[in-house]
């Protein structure tokens, strides 16, 4: 197996467990009810049936489902408390390396975004908080909205390396995104928490202030560091 298919398969998976999870939490798929059988769910996802198996096994991990003899897989009751998976459980440790290295660069690129911005990428900016604000109001994924807030941001310091750091890990970079049975992760309360601190870091780069921008992107990434390290705990 090639370096490319080790790679491609974990997000794969990400995807079942994403969609199932979230029709799951949604009711769309209730306690008691039978999970679509492999075929069906590879015809569903477009995928091999050892990605369905590993998204699979990754749901049973956290108590989302479980199997009956001769029957498939089932939805269980939503286990009390946070239960991370084994997958979950060992991207801790890159999670908070990958939030301190942020702290480090992008407290940087909001000051200098602050100064440098101009009223383009500042809309930029504005437009990718709103995406975030419509997403969480659809009940639909954030993740990658979330990420091109903070990439309008990179962009409106005009200087590349800022850009190329966040474009090296992507979408990934945001939390959240290595724990997707983490229920509250994806709540309206936290995520409503997440859009006020990006609203304070936007107020001071409108407002052309680099220390209260530093300061609110430093808030902002230093409080999701708190959050994931006390999953280490």
């Amino acid at each position: 197996m090639d370096i490319a298919t080790t790679r491609r398969r974990p997000r794969l998976a990400q995807t079942v467990i994403d969609e199932l999870k979230r029709q799951i939490e949604t009711g769309a798929l209730e306690v008691g009810d039978r999970l679509p059988t492999e075929p069906q769910l590879e015809a569903q996802f477009e995928v091999s049936r050892t990605v369905i198996r590993e998204a699979i096994a990754e749901l049973r991990a956290a108590g989302l489902v479980t199997p009956v003899q001769g029957k498939g897989m089932f939805v269980t009751e939503a286990p009390s408390g946070t239960i991370l998976t084994p997958t979950e459980i060992q991207s801790i440790p890159q999670t908070l390396e990958m939030i301190e290295f942020r702290i480090a660069v992008e407290t940087e690129a909001a000051a200098i975004a602050a100064h440098r911005r101009s009223a383009q990428q500042e809309a930029d900016i504005r437009t990718a908080n709103q995406l975030l604000a419509t997403r969480v109001e659809g009940g639909e994924s954030t993740i990658e909205a979330d990420f091109a807030f903070h990439e309008a941001i990179a962009k409106a310091a005009n200087n590349r390396h800022f850009v190329d750091a966040l474009h090296r890990f992507g979408s990934r970079s945001i939390p959240r995104s290595q724990f997707p049975t983490l229920s509250h992760a994806e709540s309206r309360d936290y995520l409503s928490k997440v859009m006020s601190e990006h609203d304070s870091i936007l107020d001071a780069i409108s407002e052309q202030d680099p220390e209260a921008a530093r300061q609110a992107m430093r808030a902002h990434l230093t409080g999701s560091q708190k959050r994931y390290r006390q999953l280490a705990c």
